[in-house]
């Protein structure tokens, strides 16, 4: 991909949730809720803090992340739906 976020932005491609419930109900694509977790594709350089030292970000391309149903910007880069997001709208990194 040939998209760099500026500063303390992290691109995220959202996870694809289960096309079935529990007891095996198969959800139609229209009552589907967008699911709430990413990988990160790509991260800016960080943020400046008040002294104006670059702040690097805990975020780093590979990274499975949880965020806010109504976190992120939508786009679409290259074919591919995206979310631009602040590491700050990121909840939480999913460790294996």
């Amino acid at each position: 991909m040939k998209f760099r976020p500026l500063h303390d932005r992290v691109v995220v491609k959202r996870v694809d949730s289960e096309e079935k419930t529990a007891g095996g109900i198969i959800i139609p694509d229209t009552a589907k809720e967008k699911p709430m977790q990413g990988q990160i594709i790509a991260v800016g350089p960080g943020a400046r803090g008040e002294d104006g030292k670059l702040v690097a970000l805990d975020l780093k391309a590979g990274d499975k992340v949880l965020f806010g149903k109504w976190s992120g910007t939508e786009v679409k880069i290259e074919g591919e739906d995206l979310l631009i997001m602040k590491e700050a709208d990121v909840m939480g990194v999913i460790e294996a």
